[in-house]
């Protein structure tokens, strides 16, 4: 076993992870990366990218099932479930091979094993149960995500009732999926099975999907998924799964009382996660812990000096975007330079399903709850000449702002690539631009963008195409 001294520790190898030791490497800092598995964490490997490479084919997939809408015929598409499979594996290997090269040109030196905080910046690296590497650090930074929730009754098997992880990788297309769960990666699943074919139902215990977005574009995502001919069951819960050899019987209760007990070849579970607080070694520091996760102030400490912590580990939202800037305000700080708190009122929010949505601030009913006065501004897709050309029509642009300041408070999108677009609003709300200088900016044309500008005329009653 060998001991080497650090000046930065990063525990975790995911989007928080790697981007942190990178920076720490950029500063001048000594630094090591522990990872137990794979470099990219699950944002990479199972989640972020490999999804979105699946949900890639099923937007192809849907295009071919409507050719006749833009004048062209063909016959006899099929598609090989392993051969989509093993494209998404690709991109997430891809990628992998990049951040290894990233950490490699960066001079970060990659510990593999599992990272356990044993006090005073100590550091013990184990794997397969027994330790390699004792190091230590003078700051750490831990950056171990979080993974599914699970609940009594509701427990994945890997084969009938799956995680996101066995979501990714079918080996076979179910007929009928039940998805448990109606966030962002329960919608993105659904949105997948359905357009390759399967009969896909989504319960959700909440009164509405989607309902961390506002309620307006929740209301318009229900309809266009049930227009697709998704199954949707809001204001229920599913009280166990039982899986057998070819199905999985749910038993679901509705607000009414009622309770049915459906059937379905495969469910996915999509309640949450929980962070990956358990063998890290907190019990040996001064680290809190509330609801799973690791509490840190506005530079990302924990009450342990000289440990931080960034990304799910330490909660809402979980978003690979939040912890790779978590980490640049970490580490930042670690070196003395001055860091600005992260606002989580300016992070985007993004579901890559059909069709796409983003959003960032204020929904219009927290707005409301703050007792603000709002001008709010609509503009539908159906008015704008480039979605009417792609043949994607379905979709809204929605701005909230303060109609005494003047000020962006809140940005909510549905329709074809608007998880492009929400940058537009981000930067505006970041450098704390009004109305005025929003409508003073130039629009390409013909472009989807135009309707992110005529969304902030409307607010103000000056909208040219509605």
């Amino acid at each position: 076993m060998s001991e080497k001294k650090y000046d930065l520790i990063v525990v975790g190898g995911g989007p928080g992870g790697y981007v942190a030791a990178i920076r720490g490497s950029q500063l001048g800092l000594k630094t090591a990366l522990i990872e137990k598995e794979h470099l990219g964490g699950i944002c990479l490997n199972w989640g972020c990218i490999p999804t979105k490479a699946l949900l890639r084919v099923s937007e192809v997939n849907h295009l071919l099932s409507h050719l006749d809408e833009f004048g062209l015929s063909g016959e006899n598409f099929s598609f090989d479930i392993k051969k989509i499979v093993d494209r998404s594996r690709s991109v997430a290997n891809q990628l992998n091979s990049g951040i290894s090269h990233l950490l490699k040109k960066n001079k970060v030196e990659v510990l593999e094993g599992a990272g356990e905080l044993l006090g005073n910046g100590i550091v013990s690296v184990s794997s397969g149960g027994k330790q390699t590497y004792q190091v230590s650090g003078t700051n750490v930074v831990l950056a171990t995500g979080a993974r599914a929730r699970s609940l009594p009754g509701l427990e994945p098997d890997g084969d009938r009732i799956w995680t996101y992880r066995e979501a990714m990788i079918p080996d076979e297309m179910p007929r009928s999926l039940l998805v448990v769960g109606s966030g962002a990666i329960g919608i993105e699943f659904a949105s997948f099975y359905r357009d390759m074919g399967a009969a896909v139902t989504v319960v959700e215990m909440m009164d509405r999907i989607l309902p961390v977005e506002d309620k307006e574009i929740s209301r318009m995502a229900q309809i266009a998924f049930e227009k697709r001919g998704i199954k949707i069951h809001t204001g229920v819960s599913v009280g166990s799964l039982k899986a057998n050899k070819k199905t999985v019987a749910a038993e679901i209760s509705f607000s009414d009382g009622a309770k049915e007990t459906m059937t379905f070849d495969r469910a996915v579970l999509a309640i949450g996660i929980v962070g990956n607080i358990e063998g890290i070694g907190l019990e040996n520091t001064k680290i809190r812990v509330e609801k799973s996760h690791v509490v840190t102030n506005s530079v990302c400490e924990t009450d342990e000096p000289g440990v931080y912590a960034i990304g799910d580990l330490t909660g809402p939202p979980w978003l690979a975007h939040k912890a790779s800037h978590e980490a640049i305000i970490a580490v930042e700080h670690i070196g003395g330079l001055k860091t600005h708190p992260l606002n989580k009122d300016n992070i985007p929010g993004c579901t890559y399903c059909r069709p796409q949505i983003a959003s960032v601030g204020l929904t219009e009913e927290k707005a409301r709850e703050l007792g603000i006065e709002l001008k709010i501004g609509k503009f539908p897709l159906i008015a704008n000449g480039k979605a009417i050309a792609l043949g994607e029509t379905e979709g809204l642009v929605k701005t909230i702002f303060n109609s005494v300041t003047g000020e962006l408070l809140g940005a909510h999108m549905i329709g074809p690539e608007v998880t492009e677009q929400i940058q537009g609003y981000v930067i505006a709300k970041v450098g704390e631009m009004t109305e005025a200088e929003l409508m003073h900016t130039i629009f390409p044309h013909p472009t989807l963008s135009e309707a992110m500008h005529e969304s902030v005329l409307d607010a103000f009653g000056k909208a040219i195409h509605i």
